[in-house]
């Protein structure tokens, strides 16, 4: 029997408009227009830092999704939402301890305009600010910014080290006291205190240095999603948490054992990261409940949406010909190992399962860890992830927004608290007091 692991979870809570499952709009309770609605946001982000989450996390997009009009016509998740560091800035002033993580693409941004950015977020929100780095997954983003093609997979992940390293070095452009604000002697800044980083990179040429003061927490907190062989190396080199999809136990310990164990090749060790699994977990009072619920869900799916999805989340493969009650054919493999795509063809395999189990059972989780029953049933899943070392917490993934974010606030968080998993009051006044994390000095500090 595994022994308890000693120490709280770091929880976050994803949000996405009208929740996670692709058919959370046509819910009779959903927020329709939730993607474009500043006040339905404002009342969820308040209602996830009551509960004592770590963090808030959005993800995003530079375009709208590549897929025939039939589709996208029936999906709200792809079409109209804010642009996340906005909205987390209007979230700084509805809200004052939970952290406040969006995306931005290191492949369609210059690094000056991430840099400032975020520092600004920072600011704003006194220390509460992390940046997810991304590649862009979809080729479509490359039209909107004057490229005929997406960049290659490995090429993307060479520009995203560089890109991370000259925002860092903009974000250590200016001591910490550097600002002296003297007005006896006329002076408003130390020009000892800062410097251009003149930055000469194989892909980027920065003078620096930044229009913004050094971050409240020093940088704020790097978050990383990659799962291939060069995400994990990025993820190794860069990232403080670490949003990853592995479906089963054994999958997520060793994904968790060899992500730590790169660190020390880039001079870090593993308690300089947080590895945190997308859930989607769908509790009610009871387990029957709680079936109920995802079932009704699942009702709402239209199969010309659930094919396209189970598409998207094997690869991309064409399915349009087949039956949604057919498994998938022996033409769909694996392209890129570690990947979403691998796990979910890996457990449709394992499991039998024809298309519609397959968008069945991930319709509200996007290729991420799903979990349903009683909250003393999901925390118990939950605890063996936990004590397995297979991850530092979990991000989750509400179904359905309003409705499911306020049932895990109303069932699932005080079993977690009653157990000493979650914490009751916020600890310090940042996003890495909060997650455990150092602040890291700047490079000029010596």
């Amino acid at each position: 029997m595994t022994d308890r692991r000693k120490g709280r979870m770091c929880v976050g809570a994803f949000f996405k408009n009208t929740g996670h499952h692709i058919a959370s709009w046509r819910h009779p309770d959903a927020q329709v227009d939730a993607g474009i609605n500043i006040e339905h946001y404002a009342e969820m982000a308040k209602l996830a830092e009551a509960s004592r989450f770590d963090f808030l996390f959005f993800a995003d997009s530079l375009s709208v999704r590549d897929a025939p009009p039939e589709i996208l016509s029936r999906n709200s998740q792809f079409v109209a939402y804010f642009e996340p560091v906005t909205l987390l800035s209007a979230f700084a002033m509805v809200t004052k301890h939970i952290g406040l993580v969006a995306t931005s693409t290191s492949s369609y941004n210059d690094p000056y305009h991430v840099a400032r950015r975020y520092a600004s977020l920072d600011h704003i929100s006194h220390g509460r600010a992390g940046w997810n780095v991304v590649t862009s997954g979809f080729a479509n983003e490359a039209y909107n910014f004057g490229r005929d093609a997406h960049y290659e997979h490995t090429d993307r992940y060479v520009r995203a080290k560089e890109f991370v390293e000259v925002v860092q070095h903009l974000w250590d452009s200016w001591d910490d006291d550097a600002f002296v604000y003297d007005r006896a002697e006329g002076r408003y800044f130390d020009p000892s205190k800062v410097r251009a980083i003149n930055h000469h990179g194989d892909l980027f040429k920065v003078k620096g240095p930044l229009n913004v003061p050094r971050p409240p927490q020093g940088y704020p907190v790097i978050f990383q999603a990659g799962s291939s062989e060069d995400g994990r190396n990025l993820a190794a080199a860069t990232a403080e948490g670490v949003f990853n999809g592995e479906l089963q136990v054994d999958r997520a310990k060793a994904y968790y054992d060899d992500v730590k164990g790169r660190m020390t090749k880039y001079g870090r060790t593993p308690d300089q990261m947080r590895i945190l699994p997308g859930l989607t977990a769908i509790v009610a009072r009871t387990e029957k409940e709680a079936i109920e619920k995802r079932d009704y869900l699942a009702t709402l799916i239209h199969p010309v949406v659930g094919r396209a999805y189970t598409q998207g989340m094997t690869g991309g493969y064409d399915l349009s010909d087949y039956d949604v009650d057919e498994q998938l054919p022996e033409f769909v493999k694996p392209k890129l190992a570690g990947t979403i795509s691998d796990n979910v063809i890996h457990m449709a395999r394992t499991e039998n399962m024809t298309i519609r189990q397959i968008y069945e059972r991930l319709a509200g989780s996007h290729g991420k860890l799903s979990m349903v029953g009683s909250p003393g049933q999901i925390v118990d899943q939950m605890q063996i992830w936990y004590d397995a070392h297979a991850c530092d917490g979990f991000i989750i993934q509400p179904s359905t927004m309003p409705g499911e974010l306020k049932d895990v606030a109303e069932l699932l968080v005080p079993e977690l608290q009653e157990r000493g998993l979650m914490r009751t009051e916020y600890e310090g006044e940042t996003l890495r007091d909060n997650m455990g994390l150092a602040r890291p000095p700047s490079r000029y500090a010596a």
